[in-house]
């Protein structure tokens, strides 16, 4: 019997894959957004088409920064993915979310309102930020939708 990966692993791999098309010099963050095991939108961080691509304009220090130190320009990986599925008339309800980092609070609301019900993500962003608490995940947690980080078991 051929071993094959899951179909989690597959698209955790994708997302990994997309973060490296990011123009952002900071941190590179990848999304790929499905439904009953078919991709319905994928994204990466960075401004919006057509405008800057920060690796090119601010090579050294990346784009301006907002109050709270984060990029001024760029949509989250997750936001790309959801406004280019929403865009183009796909129906997101019951779809699943896979992140290369946890979502931010903001991006967490727009997961739950767009009718998102799973988000498996790999890395921390409260400890990338150094934050105390995945506020993100426990967002989505608390209002039904599964997060969960991908290799670590539930309990």
């Amino acid at each position: 019997m051929i071993d094959k990966p899951s179909f989690d692993t597959i698209f955790m791999n994708l997302a990994s894959d997309l973060a490296r098309r990011s123009h952002c010099v900071k941190a590179q963050v990848g999304a790929v957004l499905t439904k009953d095991t078919r991709i319905i939108s994928i994204g990466y961080n960075g401004p919006p088409a057509g405008t800057h691509n920060c690796d090119e304009e601010w090579p050294e220090t990346g784009c301006p920064r907002d109050a709270r130190g984060s990029c001024s320009l760029a949509l989250h990986a997750e936001e790309n993915a959801i406004l280019y599925a929403v865009k183009n008339g796909a129906d997101l309800q019951g779809s699943t979310l896979y992140l290369t980092l946890s979502p931010c609070l903001p991006c967490a609301r727009i997961i739950y309102s767009s009718g998102v019900k799973r988000v498996y993500y790999k890395s921390s962003y409260a400890k990338y930020k150094g934050l105390p608490s995945d506020e993100g995940v426990d967002f989505l947690n608390k209002f039904g939708v599964i997060a969960l980080q991908a290799g670590v078991e539930s309990t």
